[in-house]
């Protein structure tokens, strides 16, 4: 498979100055010209002043703006300021059933490029991309439409590439710097992201999600260390941290890490941490400051064996006055043995066992120490499931795909 480049080819544009890419997203026969019978007639039913209908246009969900751009030569003025952005095959409306992922990938380029070129300078307060399946998509393109969409101002910015690709996307942070006053939530996902030195204090960065990217420690303590607004951290399949190092972040109340294949050590220094959710096998886990601030956690250890036993050894300690608790495991081998320590504060415990058919010597009445250990349990719900593992063979433009569903019982 070749990775593809598509010459770029400007948008047609109309009378007044404004592209039609709107129609790139509706996908639909009207044509958005000066001419446009539809246009005019609904134009001439439009009574409100010119500025309320920008408003009422920047209310609408994306492929409804798009819509009324087809329709209004005034909404089609206002579709170039349209300022929230959700770019993928669903809402672009191309059909996933293509003879090849390059015949995919080249549409989706068509759709994207005249909507982005449309959006220069205007200011996009939000944006999303999700490049999957287009398989064969070239970086230089996710670049030119980074550089757009990076202007001052914006928000919520959200780039999730397609795990199986040619090439590894690098994510440029320098673009970061043009909104580091501004840039509230980020989210990538598929690619690589490597912040130095060169990256300011994120000021109005809340929330942070990275999934699947590849970053050392040493660039993520950093970055987070710029960030000191941050309220919400959640990281997934980053495999290439062991230890994984939270600063003293003083709005930090929510982080979640699932899914590290060498991670060994959580330490973290955020003193007002109040859920904590990780998925993997047992580990060893400070949370400092936040010690005695913990109040929800959840831990899914689906993957490994024995984690109540963990949980009866460990939890006290990591957490005293957690209240509510979440544990899920599989194949239990050792009796959960009396719980070292006390939950003084735990309300709600809810426990899940995945295929207890394969630990036929666990005995259930060993969970009674969680309920010894917790004078204040309100609520004990105790869930055994078994599942299967089914292989689904699928093909999604020209190439076939195998992948395993779990089926619970």
């Amino acid at each position: 498979m070749e990775i593809l480049e598509v010459p770029v080819q400007p948008p047609p544009r109309i009378g007044n100055g404004a592209t039609s890419s709107a129609s790139e997203i509706d996908n639909s026969p009207c044509q958005c010209g000066d001419d446009s019978q539809s246009a005019s007639t609904v134009e001439s039913k439009m009574q409100l002043p010119e500025d309320i209908l920008y408003h009422i246009h920047t209310l609408m969900p994306m492929q409804d703006a798009a819509r009324a751009a087809c329709a209004s030569r005034c909404f089609l003025r206002s579709w170039r300021f349209y300022p929230r952005l959700n770019l993928n095959v669903n809402t672009l409306r191309i059909d996933k059933r293509a003879p090849s992922n390059d015949k995919l990938t080249i549409d989706f380029i068509s759709r994207v490029d005249p909507i982005m070129l449309n959006h220069a300078g205007t200011g996009v307060k939000m944006f999303k991309l999700t490049t999957h399946p287009c398989f064969s998509l070239h970086p230089s393109y996710v670049d030119r439409w980074l550089q757009i969409a990076f202007a001052p101002g914006i928000k919520e910015f959200e780039l999730e590439m397609t795990r199986v690709s040619k090439m590894d996307y690098d994510f440029p942070c320098s673009l970061l710097s043009r909104v580091a006053s501004s840039i509230q939530s980020f989210l990538l996902g598929g690619c690589s992201f490597h912040p130095g030195i060169q990256i300011g204090q994120m000021s109005t960065l809340t929330s942070l999600r990275l999934r699947s990217v590849k970053i050392t420690e040493e660039e993520l303590c950093g970055f987070l260390s710029k960030s000191c607004a941050l309220q919400r951290l959640l990281l997934s399949d980053c495999h290439n941290i062991v230890v994984l190092k939270i600063p003293h972040l003083l709005e930090l109340n929510y982080l979640e890490v699932l899914h590290f294949r060498k991670l060994e050590v959580i330490d973290s220094s955020a003193p007002k941490l109040s859920t904590f959710i990780y998925a993997g096998p047992p580990i060893q886990i400070s949370l400092g400051e936040a010690l005695l601030q913990v109040k929800k956690m959840q831990m899914f250890c689906d993957g490994s064996p024995d984690a109540l036993h963990y949980g009866s050894k460990k939890l006290p300690s990591i957490a005293p006055n957690i209240q509510k608790l979440y544990l899920s495991t599989r194949n239990e081998t050792v009796n959960t043995p009396k719980v070292l320590g006390k939950f003084l504060q735990l309300k709600c415990l809810e426990i899940l066992l995945l295929t207890p058919d394969l630990s036929p010597g666990y005995d259930f009445c060993s969970l009674v120490s969680f309920i010894d250990a917790s004078p204040a349990l309100e609520t004990f719900i105790l869930r055994v499931s078994y599942y299967l593992y089914v292989k689904a063979i699928y093909h999604l433009s020209g190439t076939t795909y195998v992948q395993d569903f779990i089926v619970f019982s």
